[in-house]
């Protein structure tokens, strides 16, 4: 055991138990001995599978969580007296500066290309989003060079911060899990054939194509929808909609309740949207993961990263997001062709047992670390 090593993650953005931060990074730190404190949002102090949570308040808006949540998240952060702190979110790098000023050790874990979504930030007014997204990527790669590390979850991230950080720096993907799932799938017979998408729920994440395809596929067909919606009003919108009756909508789910889903489920759906912030998705979109690791057969936009992984793995069918009608065709075959949509989700299975699993990314997170402290 390492009682002495102290590591403080934070986080304003992410409740407390998300997957990346919670499930993979501080649950693989405990396993290894490290003492593993997580400040986040949280309705309440407790310890957590080793894991102590520090609870931040939800903030009512987006301008007190820049404000006082940040506040909070620091003077919180300071009382902890940690060796290593670990941050994972762009708002924050302001903290890790301030946190380098006080000789602490501090890693960025960069989920996403967060210039590339500024540009479809409906918050942001239109005429503004270039102009912050420039300057926000100026500002994050400028200071990102006095960190100790960066993590960063793909390797479309990579590139942005290679040439000035090629000694400091790693991809650890945000692959799934595997010791803790087993393929368990509970198909009762005469079952309906489900489609289920579990993520945010927007109109650039596919909400609206997915739930238009329906209008084109026989009623033997559901879909399940999991997850939270980023505006309100677009569930107010899709109830007026007659082919949103085939629609189960379960809400925000824990990962373990997801799980469950996916088990009774007989195809995932990722149709990201062609907008900026998406185009070059690929290794960070872990819901493709995690539908093949349960078996799933994906049904995936067709862009270049996501392409190569679904042809590679022989694991699904990819196509123009944007076009109801060919979703609605991808779904229509895979029900047709059971035997081919069941060799889909074992090829898919077979891929993240070998080569998409936490794993084997958790490795290389051990390694930064291990690395930090002999420092």
């Amino acid at each position: 055991m390492l009682p002495n090593k102290k590591v403080c993650i934070l986080t304003t953005v992410h409740p407390a138990l998300d997957v990346r931060i919670f499930h993979k990074e501080a649950k693989t730190l405990a396993s290894a001995g490290y003492n593993v404190t997580l400040i986040a949002q949280h309705d309440k102090e407790e310890i957590v599978e080793g894991i102590k949570i520090i609870p931040l308040p939800k903030p009512k808006n987006r301008l007190e969580r820049f404000l006082k949540l940040d506040y909070l998240l620091l003077k919180k952060a300071f009382e902890q007296k940690a060796d290593i702190y670990h941050f994972h979110d762009p708002e924050l790098v302001s903290i890790g500066i301030l946190l380098k000023l006080f000789r602490k050790k501090v890693i960025y874990d960069v989920h996403e290309d967060y210039e590339a979504k500024m540009l479809n930030k409906d918050w942001i007014p239109r005429f503004l989003r270039k102009s912050i997204a420039i300057g926000f990527g100026a500002f994050e790669k400028l200071f990102s060079k006095i960190f100790d590390y960066i993590i960063v979850a793909d390797n479309v991230i990579y590139p942005k911060f290679r040439h000035f950080l090629i000694n400091k720096m790693v991809i650890v993907r945000n692959f799934p899990p595997i010791h803790n799932f087993k393929q368990e799938k509970n198909k009762g017979k005469n079952k309906t054939f489900v489609c289920i998408y579990a993520g945010g729920l927007s109109e650039n994440r596919g909400l609206f194509k997915m739930v238009e395809a329906l209008k084109y596929i026989n009623s033997s067909i559901e879909l399940f929808l999991l997850g939270g919606f980023e505006n309100k009003e677009d569930l107010n919108e899709l109830k007026g909609l007659e082919e949103f009756k085939r629609v189960k909508y379960f809400g925000q789910k824990s990962w373990h309740e997801v799980m469950k889903f996916l088990a009774v489920s007989d195809a995932g759906l990722n149709l990201l949207q062609p907008v900026p912030a998406y185009l070059y998705a690929g290794e960070n979109t872990i819901k493709i993961f995690e539908y093949m690791m349960m078996g799933l057969p994906v049904i995936s936009s067709d862009f270049p990263n996501l392409r190569k992984i679904i042809e590679e793995a022989k694991c699904g069918i990819c196509v123009d997001p944007a076009n109801s009608k060919e979703i609605a065709k991808a779904i229509e075959y895979l029900t047709e062709h059971p035997d081919e949509a069941r060799k889909m989700g074992e090829n898919g299975r077979k891929a993240v047992l070998e080569k998409y699993n936490w794993e084997n990314e958790s490795k290389k997170l051990l390694k930064v670390y291990e690395g930090l402290y002999e420092i």
